[in-house]
């Protein structure tokens, strides 16, 4: 169920590979996996074959410019291209994009430099762009605005209407204004266990809400077989019916697997729809054959992969990630 996360260059160098195999089978899905590999290729060190990746998804018409050369300037300034950075990170600027990504990227970019300031004013004109003061504010923007709250923490500025909005949107246990207490640096020395203690869990929590917030996840992706598909599924492969007694008991598992993800404190939670025929040829690019079990959660990585995870859960009034169009809330939502 879980993707891959390996933790060695030699690792993200083979990871990386993969995607790119895996890219050329499947060029629809080029970008999101170029995205990814070029990822691996920045874990392993090897930041230069990050940025050729960037520079050929650019020369083509991604979807994505501006999160692309957000993710590209970040990267440059990482081995020493601080001034070519900069003119990337000033085009983004300009250009207003209509995604908090490329924003709060470009903006953790600046903090990372010591660049406060330039990145209190980015996350402050992307919020006055995006953040609806009325409408639900997708999971993007809010991060955004937490962001910006912790900048401005940092710099001391008292809240104004958006802090004050990040601190309403905020579910962890620990409030913004605990965890983005620049004092709290101090605690580190402290010799008090007490202290110490109170640190950690300030840390845990900021830490879970930081893995939310990462502009690239590696999500935690469950398979959605539809009905038509798992009857035809089971069908084909008998062995899998000890996985999937009923569909009624699999959209059930899928629900009950990821609220207790989220219970353990797992971010970046998602659902991918599978269908037969893309599940078999996946096996046979793995050489394995599609009645093995261990196959499937693999399956769910590369799906994942390729941009094809929906988040979960969705916000209460929208459709039902099972496909019954009822609301989620009146749904599998519903307590």
């Amino acid at each position: 169920m879980d993707a891959m996360r390996p933790d060695t260059p030699a690792a993200h160098t083979t990871e990386a590979e993969r995607l790119l195999r895996t890219a050329a089978r499947y060029p629809g899905d080029r970008e999101p996996l170029l995205l990814r590999a070029a990822a691996h290729r920045e874990l392993a060190g090897d930041r230069p074959g990050a940025t050729a990746l960037y520079d050929e998804l650019l020369a083509g018409t991604p979807a994505a410019p501006h999160l692309i050369r957000a993710l590209k300037a970040a990267n440059l300034w990482e081995y020493g291209h601080e001034a070519e950075a900069r003119a990337i990170i000033d085009g983004v600027r300009r250009s207003r994009p209509a995604d908090a990504a490329p924003w709060e990227i470009v903006a953790e970019t600046l903090e990372a430099h010591d660049e406060l300031e330039a990145a209190e004013a980015t996350l402050t004109e992307a919020a006055g762009l995006l953040a609806d003061p009325a409408g639900e504010l997708p999971h993007a923007t809010r991060s955004l605005l937490a962001t910006r709250h912790r900048v401005r923490r940092m710099l001391a500025l008292d809240h104004d209407a958006w802090d004050t909005r990040a601190d309403r949107l905020h579910t962890g246990t620990v409030p913004l204004d605990e965890l983005h207490d620049p004092k709290r640096l101090w605690s580190l020395g402290s010799s008090d266990p007490a202290e110490l203690q109170a640190e950690i869990a300030r840390l845990r929590s900021e830490l879970g809400t930081y893995r939310t917030a990462l502009s690239r996840p590696f999500p935690v992706a469950v398979l959605h077989w539809p009905e038509r598909e798992l009857t035809e599924l089971l069908a084909a492969y008998p062995p899998l019916e000890t996985e999937y007694p009923t569909y009624t008991a699999h959209l059930t598992d899928i629900e009950a697997s990821l609220r207790e993800l989220a219970a353990a404190g797992t971010p970046n939670l998602g659902i991918v729809r599978a269908t037969v025929p893309s599940y078999e040829a996946f096996a046979a690019s793995e050489a394995t054959h599609p009645s093995t079990p261990a196959l499937l959660p693999q399956y769910a990585t590369t799906l994942a992969a390729r941009a094809r995870a929906l988040p979960w859960p969705p916000l209460p009034p929208e459709d039902c990630w099972c496909g019954s169009e009822r609301a989620y809330g009146e749904c599998h939502g519903a307590e």
